[in-house]
């Protein structure tokens, strides 16, 4: 693989409610998910495109290959470039959507490539590849929870994807395995072998409340997983949102639990 990709400075702001700052030399450019961007300085020019802007990409009909592909991750046809057009540095910034961590990944480091949750994405040097990875395994693609789709970042520069609470990296020896809740994987180098495996047991699928399946990772390669999904934090939200419907943590006593925290609604 060509090595194309713009070489960008950043630091990664914040502990909960983090964002990225982007250093941009001259004629430097950064790409961004729709709906990423924070703030920038003048002398940087913003461009909507088609895709991912990546010189793989070039021609009016790969670019439109481009961007549909990014319709089966549930993304816009359009991604977001900066591009500093001064005589100095000018800087970019990116923020994360919910709370959690921004990880940054140099892709040159893991062979060119990385393998995420279709919504991880945020931003990345120009150059970057941002495609569609398809589980080849029927198991993975139907019930991996994330579904059969993931995003799939290559390259050879730097990119920035987003995930829920705190992230954990892990390293995994050549046949070692880990057995990860589908919703806490984040993303994993290309060469980890990525399965489902059902939980099994009767109690466990149907009182367990864990889900029915376990996402199962076999190394050599590199793993993360983050500790809250937006699909559960969503979940609790809507969950002790409900006006009526309020569960506590000893919600066998109803009602009277409620009375008794002070709540008597």
């Amino acid at each position: 693989m060509a090595i194309n990709n713009h070489e960008i400075d950043y630091r990664i702001i914040g502990e909960e409610m983090q964002c990225v700052e982007i250093e941009l030399d001259p004629q430097e450019t950064v790409i961004g998910e729709s709906g990423s961007f924070m703030m920038m300085e003048d002398q940087v020019k913003m461009e909507t495109i088609f895709g991912d802007g990546s010189s793989q990409n070039n021609g009016f009909m790969n670019k439109v290959f481009s961007a549909g592909k990014r319709l089966l991750t549930g993304e816009s046809l359009f991604m977001t470039a900066f591009t500093n057009v001064g005589d100095r540095k000018r800087k970019v910034t990116f923020a994360s959507p919910y709370p959690g961590k921004i990880i940054d990944m140099d892709l040159e480091k893991m062979n060119g490539k990385i393998i995420c949750q279709k919504d991880a994405f945020l931003c990345a040097a120009k150059g970057v590849s941002v495609g569609i990875e398809f589980q080849k395994k029927l198991g993975a693609g139907l019930f991996g929870g994330e579904g059969f789709i993931m995003q799939k970042l290559e390259g050879d520069g730097m990119a920035f994807v987003h995930a829920g609470g705190t992230i954990i990296e892990k390293v995994l020896q050549p046949y070692e395995m880990l057995r990860i809740d589908t919703g806490c994987l984040v993303a994993f180098t290309h060469d980890i072998d990525y399965d489902i495996e059902f939980v099994g047991g009767i109690k466990n699928t149907v009182f367990g409340g864990e889900g029915l399946f376990f996402a199962t990772l076999k190394g050599p390669g590199k793993v993360w997983i983050q500790s809250l999904p937006i699909s559960r934090l969503a979940s609790r939200i809507l969950q002790y949102g409900s006006v009526g419907n309020r569960r506590e943590e000893g919600g066998i006593l109803g009602g009277l639990g409620n009375l008794l925290d002070g709540d008597g609604r």
